[in-house]
């Protein structure tokens, strides 16, 4: 696997996989010993071309900025991860916001949702055209929720789609975004290439159909025309999926939220797992001192994150003593061999995944207990681009998890993560977890942060 990006702000030469070792402190100039949180992002699980490697790095370390830039202002969680993924939804290198892949009728429909860990609310909107940020619609739900009823005793609603979406969002205050300002030059070439591939194959379907039935005598021998969104094609959009984002604040708060322009030619009206509950994204407070904090955030095959609820899956697995073992054991158990996927093949996805409890040393200067949060990403996709940072930290670290030589995407999985340490010093380790579902072949690395 790669290595991550060096940073000397943050790290300690202990392996969480290896008790022997130096220790290296430090925190960022200046720190006044009462910013704290830490952010975990995702640009997609999918396929990320060596070539742009170096943009979705650097849209990933933004959106780490402006979650530690609202921390550091005293922003809770779910400040933080709406401003994280407002900068995931403005970069024309995602599938998410400007730049989204187009539908069947060259339309840009948005999923997004986000949770807040300390109220166990929810917002999302799905199918939603015309808005530059659909996370804000889905955070001003949330926010409505809060509330209380509407009049005549009405239930306010948490989930919207379409034209009432839209409608909602424009009379709550959030303007307007017409679909040509939110394309790109990127995902329009990505649609008339989709569409002149649909309708190549449209043409050797109906010539074999007409074989078949007796109305060509002389079909001939027909090359493949091979699947329209093609995994390992340069400059192809659709081989990106949903952003995501997981934060946890000074107090302890989680939150976490989810954004996607869908898969490239879908019909128009479909909705995916950033919009559905428990599909794209959790996040979920510790209620007791024996639990803990959990947020993740999804990506991947909508249709196969829906009907396995990876998300919820995903925040109970974390609950186990173990983290990388069980993150291990729900991909496989829940994701890949999910008995709701009997009759897949090829199962797509990737999570991240953030934990957190407190740790048994008060800070000096307040009584606010030091924060210990594991943090961690799989996927069976080819590759996966994360970003993290804390609030102690200068910049961001970035990586793009691969696969591991000779695995096979949808059948195999990586696993990588680490752990931090906030308080009034930050320490950082990082460790890899890499595993071939189908042979069982293991390999285990540990490496500093």
């Amino acid at each position: 696997m790669e290595n991550l990006e060096n940073s000397t702000d943050c790290k300690e030469t202990v392996s969480p996989l290896n008790n022997s070792g130096s220790t290296v402190n430090s925190t960022v100039s200046g720190y006044d010993g009462k910013a704290m949180g830490f952010v975990l992002v995702h640009a997609g699980a999918g396929y990320h071309s060596e070539s742009k490697a170096k943009e979705y790095k650097h849209v990933c370390k933004r959106a780490c900025q402006r979650a530690v830039d609202r921390l550091r202002a005293g922003g809770l969680a779910l400040e933080a991860v709406t401003a994280a993924l407002m900068e995931l939804e403005d970069s024309p290198f995602t599938n998410a916001g400007t730049g989204s892949n187009l539908n069947l009728s060259g339309e840009i429909e948005c999923d997004a949702s986000i949770m807040d860990g300390k109220s166990l609310n929810y917002g999302a909107v799905g199918a939603l055209s015309g808005i530059k940020n659909p996370v804000l619609v889905a955070r001003r739900l949330l926010s409505e929720t809060q509330k209380g009823k509407l009049s005549a005793g009405r239930i306010p609603p948490c989930f919207l789609v379409g034209k009432g979406a839209e409608q909602w969002a424009i009379s709550h205050g959030i303007p307007a975004c017409p679909t040509e300002k939110m394309t790109t030059k990127f995902s329009l070439s990505g649609y008339k290439r989709n569409k002149r591939k649909m309708e190549l194959a449209e043409q050797v379907e109906t010539k074999r159909k007409r074989q078949l039935c007796g109305h060509e005598n002389d079909f001939g021998c027909l090359e493949p025309v091979g699947d329209i969104l093609v995994a390992g094609e340069e400059n192809n959009s659709a081989c990106l999926d949903t952003v995501g984002v997981v934060v946890v604040d000074r107090e302890g708060n989680v939150a976490a939220a989810v954004s996607s322009g869908g898969l490239a030619m879908k019909h128009p009206g479909r909705v995916g797992q950033a919009a559905h509950y428990g599909c794209g994204c959790w996040a979920e407070n510790a209620r007791d001192v024996s639990l803990y904090s959990t947020a993740v955030s999804t990506s991947g095959s909508g249709e196969h994150l829906i009907r396995t609820m990876l998300a919820r899956e995903c925040s109970t697995a974390m609950q186990a003593e173990n983290t990388h073992q069980a993150l291990l054991e729900a991909m496989q158990n829940k994701f890949i061999s999910s008995p709701f996927l009997a009759g897949e093949d090829c199962v797509l996805g990737g999570v991240i995944v953030l934990r957190c409890c407190t740790c048994g040393e008060a800070q000096r200067s307040e009584d606010i207990q030091a924060l210990l949060v594991e943090f961690l990403w799989s996927h069976t996709t080819e590759s996966m681009c994360v970003g993290y940072m804390s609030a102690q930290d200068s910049k961001a670290r970035t990586h793009i998890s691969r696969l591991p030589p000779g695995a096979v995407a949808g059948q195999s999985l990586a696993i990588e993560g680490g752990v931090c340490r906030l308080g009034t010093v930050c320490r950082c380790w990082w460790f890899t977890y890499c595993i071939c579902a189908l042979s069982s072949s293991r390999s285990e690395t540990a490496s500093e942060a």
